[in-house]
């Protein structure tokens, strides 16, 4: 957790300067995310909101959508990501919307996808973007907080 600080740090910094705000939707990275944007002093400037979309019971209660709302896609994908990320803005009314879904580990996932896959996306104004980490570890700890940093760092890239 300790390394996602300088860059929430920074992200935070940012996002208050441009008086911009980010909602955040992750799974596997287990709230680490949200966590290190937090615990930026400030935060509520920024921060909308965020959720731990784990299980079905979650993408049901919490962003109260169904199977057939997806159209096809699967959880850990890079669409699904998109999707996932443009909804938490919207329904957040955040500028921009942030998602982590991957496989922590230490075994891989119900789609096939090997324990250290995680696919990460951003929505904005005129940015939809997404891509995919394969770590190639099985240290779920560990994993977890690599997907936190991807997403981290996507979100700051963009920002910059």
């Amino acid at each position: 957790m300790r390394e996602l600080l300088p860059l929430a740090e920074e992200i935070g910094t940012i996002l208050k300067a441009r008086r911009q705000t980010v909602g955040v939707w992750e799974s596997s990275s287990g709230g680490l995310v949200s966590a290190a944007l937090l615990a930026q002093a400030g935060a509520s400037a920024y921060f909308r909101g965020g959720g731990v979309i784990y299980a079905p019971a979650a993408f049901r209660g919490l962003v109260g959508l169904s199977k057939e709302d997806l159209g096809g896609m699967r959880s850990s994908s890079e669409p699904y990501a998109r999707f996932a990320a443009s909804t938490i803005r919207e329904r957040l009314r955040a500028d921009w919307g942030l998602c982590e879904t991957g496989a922590a580990g230490p075994d891989g996932n119900g789609y096939g996808d090997a324990a250290g896959h995680t696919c990460t996306a951003l929505v904005g104004d005129g940015v939809e973007i997404s891509r995919t980490l394969e770590t190639g570890l099985s240290d779920r700890v560990t994993n977890m907080e690599l997907f936190a940093r991807e997403a981290l760092e996507l979100l700051l890239e963009n920002i910059r």
